[in-house]
């Protein structure tokens, strides 16, 4: 068992070697994943910030939850397409034809989800600093924003896991990422859902994007998180075991 264990692990690690190269020589993942959201985070705090009452003193400090959530949502799409272009290049068949572990493949782009976004959301981080982020919070505060933000990254990683792995032309393997984007920009990210209309409100305020965002702003401010922070666990975990197992099953039908 330790034998095989130990076979498991070091597949996982060539296979992650072998996506986070594909990802660093490609420009338009990176444009997209880091650059695109400093530009959005640019656009919103210098052009739209100084007309959004949002209660807060500095508005990158407010805005920064919810485009970190935009940067982990920017790359799901991207999951989805490299996992189609293995798929549709029988790149699976042929690893499964050798002697690795027989989900290794899979679960190197998972983990090469988790690692790229992990760089991408600290050089996000370090531009809002720049830009006058400031947070009170301590190392456990974000350790526990970390943890969120690998918890999100999963969700929405196996979620663009079953059209990669089951769709049948690249467009149709890259939808997922339309309604995904939806979700941030119809919740608490840029402006507080008490603005909003009151059918767009009901949605924005029982969706989870909301609640993570809440549950990451009252961390790096500082302050008690509440309820919100079980009610994103639950979104999160939830949808994280539907999503795996509809993955593995069609992973299974044919690699």
């Amino acid at each position: 068992m330790e034998t095989i264990n130990n076979y498991f692990f070091n597949d996982m690690v060539v296979m992650l070697r072998r996506s986070m190269r594909h990802i660093f020589r490609s420009l338009d993942t990176i444009i997209t994943v880091t650059i695109m959201p400093i530009a959005m985070m640019l656009l919103f705090v210098y052009v739209l910030g100084g007309a959004i009452q949002t209660g807060t003193k500095n508005y990158v400090d407010y805005l920064l939850p919810g485009i970190l959530l935009i940067a982990i949502a920017n790359s799901a799409g991207y999951v989805s397409y490299r996992l189609f272009l293995d798929k549709q290049r029988g790149i699976f068949e042929r690893f499964n034809s050798m002697p690795i572990a027989r989900s290794a493949a899979l679960w190197g782009h998972v983990l090469t989800s988790l690692v790229s976004n992990a760089i991408s959301l600290m050089v996000i981080v370090l531009v809002a600093l720049l830009m006058g982020f400031r947070s009170p919070a301590g190392i456990l505060s974000w350790l526990a924003v970390a943890g969120i933000l690998a918890l999100f990254t999963l969700t929405l990683t196996w979620i663009a896991a079953v059209p990669g792995l089951s769709a049948k032309t690249v467009d149709g393997a890259g939808v997922i990422a339309y309604p995904i984007h939806f979700l941030p920009l119809i919740s608490s990210a840029f402006v507080p859902t008490k603005s909003m209309p009151g059918p767009v409100r009901a949605f924005a305020e029982h969706q989870p994007v909301t609640s993570i965002v809440e549950t990451i702003r009252a961390l790096l401010s500082n302050q008690p998180v509440g309820h919100e922070i079980w009610i994103a666990l639950a979104w999160c975990i939830g949808i994280i075991l539907v999503a795996y197992l509809f993955a593995m099953r069609v992973y299974k039908k044919w690699a």
